[in-house]
């Protein structure tokens, strides 16, 4: 959690300095709400909304909120990916949850929809190669196993049911998100576990 501001953020173009400057931020899929507080504690001078359609975990989130005395710059709201109806955001976060989604490419669709002009999405996503080859090693066997029994399930579950599971790989989410109308993809970092793409 801790490489949201450690590292993820700093290597996206421009936006730490936005962040610190003051900017309006979606947390999209915040679940409790840990990540988008962590961020809120981070940069004083912006504003964070956190969006999740399971509900009991907005209630969680806005606890959590009170107890850190954030609730002034921080807000959660029960809502899907691609029914928030709030715009204008610098920057939407979206930690670990786009393969999740049944229709990730309209999610995309609708992040562009969101983003005030300038405004970059990250998408931190399991670490994964192009094909399963690539994926043959101990974190990718664990993923492969997680994804077969809860992502790609969740994903069936929902409209569309595109089913991308927990090892799409980078070129497979890029294509999902440029067909989302995103004009640039690129993989700001990664570590062990994750890969962080910058769309915009």
């Amino acid at each position: 959690m801790n490489n949201i501001v450690q590292s993820w953020i700093p290597a996206l173009d421009g936006v730490k300095a936005k962040l610190q400057a003051g900017a309006k931020v979606a947390d999209v899929g915040c679940g409790v709400g840990f990540s988008t507080l962590l961020m809120a504690e981070a940069y004083p001078q912006s504003t964070f909304v956190g969006f999740d359609f399971h509900e009991p975990s907005i209630l969680d989130a806005r606890r959590h909120a009170a107890d850190h005395g954030l609730g002034e710059r921080v807000r959660f709201e029960v809502a899907s990916a691609k029914d928030i109806a709030e715009t204008g955001f610098d920057l939407v976060t979206m930690y670990d949850c786009l393969h999740d989604m049944g229709d990730p490419q309209g999610c995309a669709t609708h992040m562009r929809r969101i983003l005030s002009p300038g405004g970059a999405w990250m998408i931190v996503e399991p670490i994964a190669g192009n094909n399963p080859a690539e994926n043959m090693n101990p974190v990718g066997r664990l993923y492969y196993n997680a994804s077969t029994m809860i992502c790609v399930p969740t994903s069936l579950d929902q409209e569309v049911g595109a089913g991308l599971g927990a090892q799409a790989g980078e070129e497979r989410l890029s294509e999902v998100i440029r067909g989302g109308g995103f004009a640039s993809v690129r993989r700001a970092t990664e570590g062990p576990f994750n890969m962080v793409l910058e769309a915009r």
